[in-house]
């Protein structure tokens, strides 16, 4: 049984359903900005679009971390958002988990056609630390940062 806990509280279990990803090897920054956009989302919405997300057809838009990122004024019209991106690998993972909530949403009996995510979370998870040797006795860290992610839904 895993120690860790949600981020969310006070669910009424008869009507949700839950699913969490765990150290993940995604940026935390995409991931972020792809649950931003899923919240709220009916569930079969959100796999359709997190299914064109990955194939480029349909941009995420990145309102936080946004900078040095070029305008999309006719790509993000749908969002009304000038700045956003295709994270087609922190997509992939996180369908994954949205996947995951809707087997375990069928599982309890819930009506799969009504479900809405009502909580889509990304932490920062742990950090793997490496290190490249360079010239004169010196290294460089490259570090690679994992990320958590949470998805809640709920019958409406």
């Amino acid at each position: 049984m895993p120690t860790y806990g949600y981020s969310i509280i006070g669910l009424d279990p008869n009507k949700t359903a839950k699913a969490s990803g765990r150290d993940l090897d995604i940026s935390p920054k995409a991931a972020r900005e792809v649950c931003n956009t899923i919240r709220g989302m009916l569930l079969m919405d959100a796999k359709e679009y997190l299914e064109k997300v990955i194939q480029m057809k349909e941009m995420v838009p990145f309102r936080r971390y946004k900078k040095h990122r070029a305008h999309h004024a006719n790509k993000l019209r749908r969002w009304k958002w000038y700045t956003g991106g295709y994270p087609v690998k922190a997509s992939k993972y996180i369908l994954k988990v949205l996947e995951n909530a809707e087997a375990n949403a069928e599982s309890k009996g819930l009506d799969i056609t009504r479900l809405r995510i009502i909580h889509a979370a990304a932490q920062k998870g742990l950090v793997i630390k490496k290190y490249i040797p360079r010239a004169f006795g010196r290294s460089s860290p490259y570090f690679r940062r994992l990320t958590h992610i949470e998805i809640v839904v709920e019958e409406q």
